[in-house]
């Protein structure tokens, strides 16, 4: 008795309770496509353009139920060209010759700026000073003033914006530079240029090359400018504009883009090709008003639902097959991609103090991910919208660690987890 009472105790200090979960150092996620996948692809545009579809052909695709139709296009868009700034400077361009250019404020009636003239616009309290440089004489401090606008008129004027060691060429409207409270942050300065919607600030949005063929050009210029009517009602606070340049809204470079060598005009050109007359241009409707437009990249061979991505239904944001996203040639970058992702990354996101494993929670009928799970070496799991995992990490898409399709030999496909 004694003799197996001592090997029971010898066998249970050999082995623990229970063993320790390895932790994973890096963890390596396998997707395809780039972006939320609502609406048109733009990979997807390029396909179909290269198959000699029209740019209506390509619209009306990825927007089922929507049309391409002429409309009102006389607004004038403010586009935030500098956000939440100290200093901002203005020169203009040295080829400008021919320029007339206006500096006005409320304090300071308008007054001309010899060429090559530079304004210096800092932070005084609350309010904006400037700073007047002429070539090869001392600058010239005007009163401060909350708001200062710039205007000008010649052939070919080109207005240099500097902040920091970014530099933007802006050619068209007007520019305004206005003192704006910011919640914990003091005043800042917000640097916006007008001008208008239907032509010149589409001149300048970056959103796909200028080499792509001319209908898939088209339909981004037209995708543009519907987005742009979706937010020319409201002038938001925070930047005093309708729309900032960045991709949060759309990229826009202002003349660097019609400016590029060789395949700038073709740019130009598209937009052009979408205007209709002095008074509309193309958009793409539903019921005979814009719609609240959307695009992306690519995907991994199938759009997403609307109600998928944010909850909402919208009959015109549903699902269409879109095979060129996964063609290597024409997304050499996105059809297949591998991303991998730290240890301490995995464990910020989940807000746990280390992740041994994940699991999928919820798919949506095109396979992209809506819900995500981390489990500790604890055992603790927590479950986030895919939003909260991949924007942080950096995921190009929603379509990863796809579930593996087996053709069976009657031609049905079957999913395999």
């Amino acid at each position: 008795m004694k003799r197996l009472l001592l090997i029971l105790i010898l066998l249970s200090s050999a082995q623990p309770a229970y063993a320790t979960p390895e932790i994973p150092s890096t963890f390596t996620f396998k997707g395809s496509g780039y972006g939320h996948g609502v609406g048109m692809s733009q990979i997807g545009a390029k396909g179909q353009a290269l198959e000699g579809k029209s740019a209506q052909d390509i619209l009306t695709y990825y927007f089922p139920g929507a049309a391409v139709t002429p409309v009102d296009n006389s607004q004038i868009i403010r586009v935030n060209v500098a956000h939440q700034v100290t200093a901002a400077v203005l020169t203009i361009s040295s080829q400008a010759n021919d320029c007339s250019f206006g500096l006005a404020s409320e304090v300071q009636p308008i007054q001309q700026v010899v060429p090559n003239s530079k304004l210096t616009f800092t932070m005084i309290g609350k309010q904006v000073g400037v700073n007047a440089k002429a070539a090869n004489q001392a600058p010239v401090p005007l009163s401060a003033a909350s708001n200062w606008s710039i205007s000008w008129t010649g052939t070919d004027c080109v207005v240099l914006l500097k902040v920091g060691t970014q530099t933007m060429k802006l050619k068209y409207g007007s520019i305004t530079v206005r003192s704006v409270p910011i919640t914990g942050k003091g005043y800042k300065i917000e640097v916006v240029n007008s001008m208008r919607l239907s032509d010149e600030y589409l001149y300048g949005i970056s959103e796909v090359p200028s080499s792509w063929p001319m209908a898939a050009l088209e339909s981004q210029a037209i995708v543009s400018r519907t987005y742009a009517l979706s937010r020319i009602k409201n002038v938001r606070k925070d930047c005093d504009c309708n729309v900032y340049s960045s991709k949060y809204d759309q990229v826009y470079i202002g003349y660097s883009k019609e400016a590029e060598p060789k395949y700038g005009v073709l740019w130009r050109n598209a937009v052009q090709a979408t205007v209709v007359d002095t008074s509309t241009a193309l958009a793409i409707t539903y019921n005979g008003a814009p719609i609240n437009v959307y695009f992306f990249s690519s995907s991994a061979g199938q759009t997403q639902r609307s109600i998928d991505v944010w909850g909402t239904d919208i009959p015109y944001l549903t699902s269409v097959p879109d095979p060129w996203s996964l063609d290597p040639k024409l997304n050499p970058k996105y059809a297949n991609w591998v991303r991998v992702i730290s240890q301490e990354q995995m464990a910020e996101v989940f807000g746990l103090p280390d992740v041994v494993s994940y699991s999928i929670a919820l798919r949506s009928k095109t396979d992209s991910v809506m819900k995500i799970t981390g489990i500790s070496s604890s055992g603790k799991h927590k479950t986030i919208s895919v939003s909260a995992f991949k924007v942080p990490l950096k995921i190009p898409s929603s379509w990863f660690d796809l579930p593996a399709k087996i053709v069976l030999p009657d031609s049905s496909t079957v999913v395999s987890n």
